[in-house]
């Protein structure tokens, strides 16, 4: 029996099962089967294959921002428009067969894209290009999920399984659950919050299903068994999506309205350029990208090309770390004007965190 098909037998039991105290054992180790036999299809054995052709980018620019969605929903139209790339455009199905990347300039950030080609239902069982395409996605800052706004819904929530299926978690956090293996003493379980969705023996059913026997873990919120899992797992990626609803000229006013109501998403149509400023301006939100302006001493400081930083590594190390790793060598401290800061100038070390938009001025040893 395939991969696909024991998923499928463990899909249809779980569906049969009534959800009591009764079953819930049997039901976490059947969620926590389900997870493996997932990561088998994810991470195939055998060393045969590679890649395929074009599915190798090399990242350039500060993020990577990935156009995901199905064949001729406009990705390749709407990437030419932003970025001046041209992917071949078809009004067609399955125009791109390759990864086309492409770079966006904003607000002084050099922004990766890529357009990543169609994807069709069953990716995550290993259907046409889609495991090669989902490989690619899991790199990305961002994810675009492109729809044609005439089906959105239908479209995003088989695109949205196929991704969950590859272990991407879309415009979520990681689960605030510390899980700790340890060589002895059985499971220890512990929450600071009241836990509604998961009880004491679905947690024991997944981790021996895991063969963990011995294991320290701390509920900080009211988790399920899927974010247990995950955390199990541990190689789930939690990327920002935006879901780019296209062809709006092809709707009405009160059509428009419904669709501004979607969370997380735009309205756009690219091929006249329309709300492309929203878009842009959505996705820097969603990036959460921090530009630090330098300033030589006694010069006026450089507005036109920031230093651009992830707001994950905004230190005044990760800043000189970004102009050259030698500076560091020389470094004393910093001056900072800003937002991130009590007087302006302020005296910082290297491990000051900075904020968009902070003039810096770096101090050397004499």
């Amino acid at each position: 029996m395939s991969v696909v098909e024991r998923i499928k037998e463990i899909e249809n039991e779980m569906a049969k099962t009534q959800k009591n105290k009764a079953t819930s054992y049997h039901l976490g180790q059947l969620k926590a089967k389900l997870a493996k036999l997932k990561r088998e299809i994810m991470t195939p054995s055998g060393g045969g294959g590679g890649g395929g052709v074009g599915f190798d980018v090399a990242k350039t620019g500060v993020a990577r921002i990935g156009f995901v969605g199905f064949p001729s929903v406009g990705k390749s139209t709407l990437m030419s428009k932003l970025t001046g790339t041209h992917s071949e455009v078809g009004a067609y199905e399955f125009t791109t067969l390759t990864t086309v990347p492409g770079v966006v300039q904003y607000k002084g950030a050099k922004l990766q894209i890529l357009d990543l080609p169609g994807i069709i239902e069953g990716a995550k069982d290993g259907k046409g290009r889609g495991r090669q395409v989902i490989a690619v996605a899991r790199t990305c800052s961002l994810i675009f999920i492109v729809l044609d706004v005439l089906k959105p819904m239908t479209d995003k929530r088989i695109i949205e399984k196929e991704l969950e299926g590859f272990g991407i978690r879309l415009n979520k956090k990681p689960p605030a659950i510390i899980f700790k293996k340890k060589e002895k003493g059985g499971i220890n379980m512990t929450n600071t919050v009241p836990l509604t969705q998961i009880t004491q023996d679905e947690v024991k059913a997944v981790l021996s299903e895991y063969r963990i026997h011995n294991a320290d873990i701390s509920f900080k919120e009211d988790s399920s068994i899927d974010d247990l899992i995950d955390v199990v797992e541990g190689n789930r990626i939690y990327i920002p999506c935006i879901y780019v609803l296209n062809k709006i000229d092809q709707i009405s006013i009160e059509e428009l309205d419904l669709i501004y109501k979607i969370p997380n998403a735009v309205p756009i149509c690219a091929h006249h350029e329309w709300n492309f400023d929203e878009l842009l301006e959505t996705m820097w939100k969603k990036l959460a990208l921090v530009r630090i302006y330098t300033k030589p001493k006694g010069q006026l400081p450089d507005y036109e090309q920031p230093v651009v930083l992830t707001s994950e590594k905004a230190s005044v190390e990760d800043f000189c770390n970004s102009i050259h790793k030698a500076i560091l060598d020389q470094f004393k401290c910093a001056y900072v004007w800003g937002s991130s800061v009590k007087h302006n100038p302020q005296k910082v070390g290297k491990e000051h965190i900075l904020q968009d938009e902070d003039v810096v001025q770096i101090v050397k040893k004499v």
